[in-house]
């Protein structure tokens, strides 16, 4: 596959892999089963890999790590800082001070067991610290070899631009998808003004878009319960999106998953920002499903099918709106 150059000069696989799916915030996981998952990704020509030290509490980037024991110069890892606790049993809270920062770098290498990390993340915005001090420390561990390139999620526009004076910024993190286009608004075109590419994660609307997920297949500890869109009546009322996405799949011999993908790539194309999609999944072939997404192409009665559905969707992506760029930016005062 050609690579995508996002930002900074950071080149990877034109779409790349989520890693918290592997880990037990949607159900339990064998660790031999998630590294095989790991491995097809890589096979099938997927080097861009997404981890964090939230993820299954350091468990993911150590499974992160055996994979790049075996093939550490195909992959190209990120990796994020910023949020205590846990996905699957709630946040303690957000930090993004300069001594946690090098102290969260260090554990990451550690687990990774790598001497350097490739795309390094400020996973929420600590509201406490100014942007520009956690990015300048974040910049230390560039200046050290630690780190290649930095990357942000969830930020506004304006903490893009911010940060960017400090050190350039390979990426962008926020949620994208057909039904989560709130980024567009401000987040999208700052990023182009500025040449920082976009890593959109849950593309398939965290399993949603696929068409096959529906408030009895949720487990008794799945996070998704804790989402608005995700509660019951909401869901009910969001299967107008999937029946959308659904049309247009089967108008193209496709499956809701590669239409999903093959959106944001179209959507990239539109806006004029390179955009590489990071979707997890914890089954080998989803991946080749995914990849197919790639020569899909989407026409514009197709598009225009898409946009009505995603204007009726029931629901906020986030329970805390200060979590998420969307919040922020509709609130100033807390930025």
């Amino acid at each position: 596959m050609t690579a995508v150059q996002l930002g900074d000069g950071l080149k990877v696989s034109p779409l790349g892999f989520g890693g918290m799916a592997l880990t037990p915030v949607y159900g339990g996981i064998e660790p031999e089963e998630g590294l095989q998952t790991l491995r097809h990704a890589v096979d099938a020509g997927i080097t861009f890999i997404d981890t964090a030290d939230v993820y299954g509490a350091g468990s993911n980037e150590e499974l992160v790590g055996r994979l790049l024991k075996e093939r550490r110069d195909e992959i190209q890892v990120a990796t994020k800082f910023g949020i205590e606790g846990n996905p699957a049993d709630g946040y303690t809270g957000v930090r993004g001070d300069a001594p946690y920062i090098r102290q969260a770098a260090e554990a990451s290498l550690r687990r990774l067991d790598t001497d350097v990390i490739d795309l390094y993340y400020m996973h929420r915005r600590d509201l406490r610290v100014p942007i520009v001090e956690t990015v300048e420390a974040m910049a230390e561990l560039v200046r050290e070899g630690k780190v290649r390139h930095l990357g942000l999620s969830e930020v506004t526009a304006e903490e893009l631009r911010q940060a960017n004076a400090v050190h350039p910024i390979a990426a962008v993190q926020s949620e994208w998808s057909i039904w989560s286009r709130d980024v567009e608004l401000n987040v999208v075109p700052a990023a182009k003004e500025l040449g920082v590419g976009f890593v959109p994660y849950s593309p398939l609307g965290r399993g949603f878009l696929t068409g096959t997920i529906s408030a009895s297949d949720l487990g008794e500890n799945d996070f998704r319960h804790k989402i608005p869109r995700f509660g019951d009546e909401a869901l009910d009322a969001n299967q107008a999106v999937v029946a959308a996405v659904r049309e247009v799949a089967s108008g193209l011999d496709a499956t809701p998953a590669q239409v999903a993908l093959a959106w944001l790539f179209t959507q990239g194309q539109r806006l004029g920002i390179s955009v590489v999609p990071i979707p997890g999944t914890r089954k080998t072939h989803r991946i080749d499903e995914n990849l197919g997404a790639l020569s899909l192409q989407l026409g514009t009665a197709q598009l225009e099918r898409l946009d009505q559905a995603a204007a009726a969707v029931v629901g906020s992506r986030s329970a805390d709106p200060n979590w998420v760029s969307q919040g922020r930016e509709a609130n100033p005062a807390t930025a």
